[in-house]
């Protein structure tokens, strides 16, 4: 027989709470309300108080947590929406190694979400997990269940668009490149 250390629900508002306001943040980067993303979080939350006897101490909880919470979301798009898949628009490899140019230091943080907005959605997914929350390959994989060669590939795409959204935003401003002004790179 396999005994198993359980924290008690007690340990719940412990172990749990503290990742909050990180769901939300980031519940709310994916839906794009406010009111929808408190709901999700709040069902994220229902949903692991119910099944906090399968948490295994010691693991990382927010992982676990940010799995709930995409579970969420993906429940609530099937639900609310007509499966809509976004295509990659038959992204070819010579476009995959086109030149990438520099993001110019000077941009606002509004200007980095704005360029985040126009992203498609299983790319924000990720690079919210890696570069805002933190996670490894692995637990994204999991979070998202994907194959961490597909968080890898998504990663490289959404920062490789993120850049190309900055670049053009950045000479819509008047800022050049610095290739451009003979300082090299």
């Amino acid at each position: 027989m396999v005994f198993r250390k359980t924290i008690s629900a007690d340990g719940f508002e412990a172990v749990a709470l503290p990742h909050l306001n990180d769901l939300f943040r980031t519940a709310r980067r994916l839906m794009r309300n406010q009111a929808d993303a408190q709901d999700l979080v709040q069902e994220t939350y229902l949903q692991a108080w119910k099944s906090f006897h399968r948490f295994e101490p010691g693991t990382n909880c927010k992982a676990w947590l940010f799995k709930i919470l995409f579970h969420a979301v993906s429940h609530h798009r099937r639900k609310w929406f007509n499966s809509r898949q976004v295509s990659d628009g038959g992204t070819l490899l010579e476009e995959t190694l086109a030149y990438e140019p520099p993001v110019p230091q000077q941009l606002r943080d509004e200007d980095v979400l704005a360029a985040f907005e126009k992203i498609p959605q299983r790319y924000r997914e990720v690079v919210l997990l890696a570069d805002v929350e933190d996670c490894s390959y692995k637990e994204i994989a999991r979070t998202l269940s994907i194959p961490i060669g597909t968080v890898m590939s998504r990663l490289s795409r959404a920062r490789k668009m993120l850049r190309t959204e900055l670049a053009e935003f950045a000479e819509s401003c008047g800022i050049r490149d610095g290739r451009e002004m003979g300082q090299g790179v």
